[in-house]
């Protein structure tokens, strides 16, 4: 897994921005919320998203993961290595924090968007 494999996969989503903040992490978001967040000057690269809550327990226990910094009260995770996880995590995980982040957008705003 590299930085270009979690951009192509975010593009893919509709309506994703992709801008640099805070000078060096690569943020997506939909209707301007962040849903991934990678740390470009890290090495290895770290990555920071939103799961469940149900799953943030679990996700924290895991090697290489931990409550995300400043987030982790909305249940964003962070991961120490993005390589540590397969392409079809990624993609599991990346789309799901995409449609949690979608789902709490104003309903003016989604509907903008074309998401409902």
């Amino acid at each position: 897994m590299s930085t270009e494999d979690i951009q192509e996969i975010c593009r893919g989503f509709n309506h994703v921005t992709e801008d640099v903040k805070w000078g060096n992490d690569l943020v997506f978001s939909i209707g301007g919320k962040m849903f991934c967040v990678v740390g470009l000057d890290q090495n290895p690269v770290t990555a920071s998203f939103k799961v469940l809550d149900e799953e943030f327990e679990e996700m924290c226990s895991r090697p290489g993961f931990k409550p995300a910094p400043y987030v982790a009260k909305y249940k964003w995770v962070w991961i120490d290595d993005i390589r540590k996880m397969k392409t079809s995590e990624w993609k599991k995980y990346l789309q799901q924090s995409y449609s949690l982040v979608a789902a709490k957008l104003s309903a003016k705003l989604r509907r903008e968007l074309g998401l409902i």
